[in-house]
């Protein structure tokens, strides 16, 4: 049957690669889609394709890892299926949360009151510092939804330690009040919504055999960053037909702490017999250096596919290396002042933390440079700021050094960072008067130029995954730094969070689709760039 002219025409502006993933046969599939190969657009057309060859729309289900992703994929298939007679909403496009909620409330599950679990986490354990509600969080996520622990089981296991005289460990005893505390309310939180939803569908042989029918053609977007429950739900719904088409790539696996784990993706042909893998070879987005040098850098992991991953032949642009010896500022301010681009074109500084970005922010205030950022690192918005300028305005102590000092010992560790954040804004300031007048302004000027219209972006590698800019600088390639040195030393397996740190170096490379800049101390560069750039290279001026 020939197909619809639209999905002709779709099919026809594809890459060879492309469309063989796109009309590849029923069945397993995972389709392997390094950065800039146009994963979207050939999602888009595998969806368009199993209409136009006769699946019913309200049989083929999308997942996708966030919200962000869900609507735009749901606007693209909306206007590829709209030729063909269908309305915007005929496929199901979800997130994992929102197919999880779904599943739920068509099984008769309350799926509200849905609680925001750092909030009741300083509601139960008061003002922790922020480093101990990351890890209270990303441990009970773990239980949740790696381990898949059972509240109950877990407390009675609980109270026979404690009887033995083996206290559990403080993570196990908040998560105990914390799940005590959404029994209390009746509630749930996100993880519960896949959590739950797979034991409501292995309990329930009708509503599975509902949700089969509605996912009989399951994509599945990002599959390198879903978690082990995310992963069974998504199996479960395909089987036993396995009709399902997994997309992703293994060297975007950046979200350890999100609980994704690059053997996931590796090991899938183990979960998916006869699972059939089309390769995306082409980066289309990023100039042929950057393509290069970021796969020869990540080339560098031995846990990975073996793969081919080529420039495309219209892109255009550069790489530049820029050594600076100089501090944080020093750097910002040479990079904001001489970092070259047209009117119009987006820009985005890329750190490993937030705390990095925040010399960039205060040059951008200097200069007065419009920008947008979810957090720039300074710390203005934290209360702990006034706190911190209160107790500098003791009289007891001399000089405004002092005073800081000494309300930096008192405050606690809750408000080190806002109070050493001070002490870098200090000198030339009379007393904590004048510094306090001086906040007051910075957050005044930071207030007009913070927009989300403006063409400068300031955002860590984590945050920018999926998004592209005309100009990208990455900056802290410092030995010690990016790599993080604290966070391989942190490590359970250093040698696997190394890798990670290198996959996540990748990813921040190639968001860049005119230039990509890399900023970086030349008597301690990054041992990334040592593997990728020749010792002469770096030492150019």
């Amino acid at each position: 049957m020939p197909l619809p002219a639209a999905v002709e025409q779709r099919l026809a502006r594809l890459a060879v690669d492309q469309r063989a993933a796109a009309t590849a046969p029923h069945g397993p599939v995972l389709c392997i889609a390094p950065a800039g190969s146009g994963k979207t657009t050939t999602l888009v057309a595998r969806v368009a394709w199993l209409v136009a060859t006769g699946t019913p729309p309200a049989t083929i289900c999308a997942v996708t890892f966030n919200r962000r992703a869900a609507d735009e994929l749901a606007e693209r298939v909306a206007a590829a299926l709209a030729p063909l007679g269908h309305a915007p909403d005929a496929v199901r496009v979800r997130t994992f949360h929102a197919l999880g909620r779904e599943i739920l409330f068509d099984a008769g599950y309350p799926v509200e009151p849905l609680v925001d679990r750092l909030a009741l986490l300083r509601e139960l354990e008061g003002d922790l510092p922020a480093a101990v509600v990351r890890r209270l969080d990303d441990g009970f996520s773990r239980l949740k939804l790696d381990l898949a622990v059972e509240t109950a089981a877990l407390a009675r296991e609980v109270t026979a330690a404690q009887t033995r005289g083996e206290p559990p460990g403080p993570v196990v005893q908040a998560f105990l009040r914390y799940e005590a505390a959404l029994a209390d309310r009746h509630a749930l939180d996100f993880d519960d919504l896949v959590r739950r939803a797979l034991g409501a569908l292995e309990r329930a042989p009708d509503l599975l055999e509902r949700w089969r029918e509605r996912c009989a053609e399951l994509l599945v977007d990002e599959v390198q960053d879903v978690d082990r429950s995310q992963l069974r739900l998504a199996l479960l719904l395909a089987a036993p037909a396995n009709r399902v088409f997994l997309v992703g790539d293994d060297d975007q696996t950046i979200y350890a702490w999100r609980l994704a784990d690059v053997r996931r993706v590796l090991d899938l042909a183990a979960a998916l017999p006869g699972l059939r893998r089309v390769d995306l070879v082409t980066n289309y987005r990023c100039p042929p250096a950057v393509t290069e040098r970021a796969v020869r850098l990540v080339e560098r992991n031995p846990e990975r596919f073996a793969k081919t991953i080529r420039p495309g032949r219209s892109t255009a642009g550069h790489l530049f290396l820029l050594p600076d010896p100089g501090d944080d500022v020093a750097r910002a301010r040479r990079l904001l002042r001489e970092w070259p681009a047209p009117p119009g074109e987006m820009r985005a500084v890329l750190a490993r933390t937030n705390a990095e970005l925040a010399p960039y922010a205060a040059v951008a205030l200097e200069f007065g440079i419009p920008y947008r950022a979810d957090d720039d690192g300074l710390v203005l918005d934290d209360p702990a700021v006034d706190d911190v300028l209160g107790a500098a305005a003791d009289p007891r102590a001399a000089a405004l050094l002092e005073r800081l000092l000494l309300a930096r010992a008192a405050v606690g560790p809750d408000r080190l960072q806002a109070a050493t954040a001070l002490l870098a804004w200090a000198p030339g300031h009379r007393n904590a008067a004048a510094l306090a007048s001086a906040v007051a302004d910075a957050r005044a000027r930071r207030a007009a130029i913070r927009r989300e219209d403006a063409p400068l972006l300031l955002a860590t590698a984590h945050a920018t995954k999926g998004l592209e800019f005309d100009h990208v600088a990455v900056v802290g390639l410092d030995e010690g730094r990016f790599p993080s040195a604290r966070s391989i030393a942190e490590s359970d397996c250093p040698a696997r969070t190394l890798e990670e740190e290198r996959r996540l170096a990748y990813v921040a490379w190639t968001r860049a689709r005119r230039s990509l800049t890399l900023v970086y101390d030349p008597d301690a560069p990054s041992p990334f760039l040592r593997e990728t750039f020749s010792d002469a290279e770096l030492r150019a001026p």
